[in-house]
């Protein structure tokens, strides 16, 4: 059993990827994750037309300083299919209610990302693709679950007569680990400070208000306490 992970690591050495990239905390972990994983690495970003257009700015620049070859794809229809608080300014971002999907929910973006990211995948050669979704602190989109991940494997490779592999680093890791794991990248100042997390469009710590930077600032000072400890 040793044998066969030490050959199935050996081989992804020598295998290309493609990472979905928004130039957020968990995109970014993703991203260090990747170059340590694999030969070779990509970068892709979608424009569609959200609400702060600084998010594709920082993902080009992280891409940049890091070498790392970077598409930005557009996606406009999305933002005409999908109303919400990430494609319109006028649409607050609140939590969902009684159950409900916060307003935040943009419908079939992760289904739309991932395909478009095996399309381009299949044209440049890359077998893996990685994403930052995770179902342990999450909002309770549908389209984050590692359900969902595994069907759309499927789908994928089914589609393209392809072997797709979606590699999904954060998946049962909570914001704590997930600063861990950037930090185990030696990576933790850079995606504290480069990353755009905030729901306002603010770099770094953020506004420290909005969903988005409250369960970041959450799990970093939990890490950090538990860091401090040993």
């Amino acid at each position: 059993m040793l044998f066969f992970y030490l050959k199935e690591y050996l081989q992804m050495k020598n295998e290309k990827a493609v990472v979905v990239f928004s130039g957020g905390q968990d995109s970014t972990t993703c991203l260090f994750w990747a170059l340590k994983q694999f030969k070779e690495v990509e970068a892709v970003t979608f424009d569609y037309n959200q609400r702060h257009r600084l998010e594709i700015e920082c993902a080009a620049n992280i891409a940049k300083e890091l070498g790392v070859r970077h598409h930005i794809l557009d996606m406009s229809l999305l933002n005409q299919l999908a109303p919400n608080a990430l494609t319109r300014s006028d649409i607050p971002v609140e939590d969902g209610e009684d159950g409900g999907l916060p307003s935040t929910f943009v419908p079939g973006r992760n289904l739309l990302f991932l395909s478009f990211a095996g399309v381009l995948a299949s044209q440049i050669r890359a077998k893996h693709i990685v994403t930052g979704v995770c179902e342990t602190d999450f909002s309770g989109y549908p389209d984050c679950r590692d359900i969902f991940i595994k069907s759309l494997n499927v789908t994928l490779n089914l589609s393209m007569d392809s072997q797709f592999v979606i590699h999904t680093p954060l998946m049962w890791l909570n914001k704590a680990e997930t600063w861990k794991l950037a930090d185990d990248l030696n990576a933790l100042d850079f995606v504290r400070e480069k990353t755009l997390t905030c729901y306002n469009g603010i770099i770094a710590d953020g506004c420290g208000e909005c969903p988005a930077c409250r369960l970041r600032k959450k799990g970093l000072d939990e890490y950090l306490k538990v860091r401090k400890e040993f």
